[in-house]
């Protein structure tokens, strides 16, 4: 499970390199697309990473905080709490480009007409657990104080 908190910069490690798709094209045209859906409201957001960066065997994303932008790697994580992700391998043919008609926008986005500067998803790579905590406020959770019990016919525990 992946952990960060609200308002800061998420970064991934995943083992994308083992799992390559499209193995004819180098990883400089690879990105990754991701899907976070939250677990309480089920509302599903999607975003490339801001910055990429491709290591032996993993690969390093970045996603910043901010208002949603599939294309600019920012995400809004609200609400706070546990959300699961799926990352999905998009490559191209030619130069890559995160933008309106160039990058898919989901797993199911189909851009036509095909060309060598469309980006094409190539199938699901990885996917996980991803808890978002607040850094202040008490919207994550909440508790509430009991007083001990006065009768006998009660068992208390504080």
């Amino acid at each position: 499970m992946i952990h960060i908190q609200y308002g800061q910069q998420g970064r991934f490690y995943v083992t994308t390199e083992e799992k390559r798709i499209d193995t004819g094209v180098p990883s400089s045209k690879i990105r990754y697309l991701f899907k976070f859906t939250n677990n309480m409201s089920k509302s599903v957001v999607y975003g490339y990473g801001q910055s990429q960066s491709v290591n032996d065997r993993y690969t390093l994303v970045a996603i910043n905080h901010g208002t949603n932008n599939v294309y600019t790697g920012t995400v809004n994580f609200t609400p706070n709490g546990y959300w699961t992700y799926e990352i999905y391998e998009v490559s191209w043919q030619g130069s890559v480009s995160l933008s309106a008609g160039e990058a898919p926008i989901n797993e199911n986005d189909v851009l036509t007409p095909a060309a060598a500067s469309k980006g094409v998803v190539q199938g699901l790579v990885e996917k996980g657990k991803l808890l978002v905590s607040e850094t202040s406020g008490s919207e994550e959770v909440q508790y509430t104080e009991h007083p001990e019990p006065s009768g006998t016919n009660y068992i208390y525990v504080s």
